[in-house]
């Protein structure tokens, strides 16, 4: 595989998302770019800045009980609760705080939470948050599953996505294919890639990504 293309933030130097060309494939699609997101999840001056410029989206507009946190995004996600309570955004908790909460997922890839989690997503307003969304489908399963537990999805955050909208809902994202140009995702069964015998580079998913 080729190295990183480093692509910063206009709006925060912290902010840098690193992405390699070449063949990949997510349980999804098949890709043309790896978006790496490893120190934006996990260094703290990286996640802290990703969060204040996702909140930005949601000051005075939305109500936010629940940050349900995907592919990793827990540190974001803390952050993100404290950049939105420090601005006002509006809870319906009794404690006037806002739950991070972790899905977990059946052998069907089917969204479930236990019996102790319920309170963090019944009759709650949640917001989903991201790494990345190719195809939409993940988001997708995560609305079908908030809305089967009781809750609302009040909004839809990701660092890159490659959909403006799933569901009729915005996708507030801070990279996009427009970052991205030559960006593409295909099916499995129709990838451009494959009918041109370029090998696969690794397989990934949420947690990174492993090379063949």
């Amino acid at each position: 595989m080729q190295s990183y293309i480093k692509m910063q933030s206009n709006r925060n130097s912290d902010v840098v998302l690193k992405v390699i060309p070449g063949h990949f494939v997510t349980p999804n699609s098949h890709i043309n770019y790896y978006v790496d997101m490893t120190t934006m999840k996990t260094r703290q001056n990286e996640a802290k800045a990703v969060a204040a410029q996702l909140a930005e989206a949601y000051y005075a507009t939305t109500t936010v009980d629940t940050i349900l946190c995907m592919d990793g995004t827990e540190v974001i996600g803390a952050y993100l609760a404290d950049e939105l309570s420090k601005h006002g955004v509006l809870s319906m908790n009794a404690h006037k705080t806002i739950y991070i909460a972790t899905p977990e997922y059946d052998l069907a890839g089917q969204m479930i939470f236990r019996e102790n989690q319920l309170m963090m997503v019944q009759g709650k307003n949640v917001l989903l948050l991201l790494a990345s969304a190719t195809t939409g489908r993940t988001i997708n399963r995560a609305l079908d599953g908030v809305h089967y537990y009781g809750g609302t999805v009040s909004g839809i955050s990701a660092i890159f996505s490659a959909v403006s909208k799933v569901a009729g809902m915005a996708v507030n994202k801070l990279y996009s294919t427009e970052d991205i140009p030559d960006y593409k995702s295909y099916s499995a069964d129709n990838c451009a890639l494959c009918k041109a015998g370029t090998p696969v580079d690794a397989i990934c998913n949420g947690f990174g990504y492993s090379r063949l």
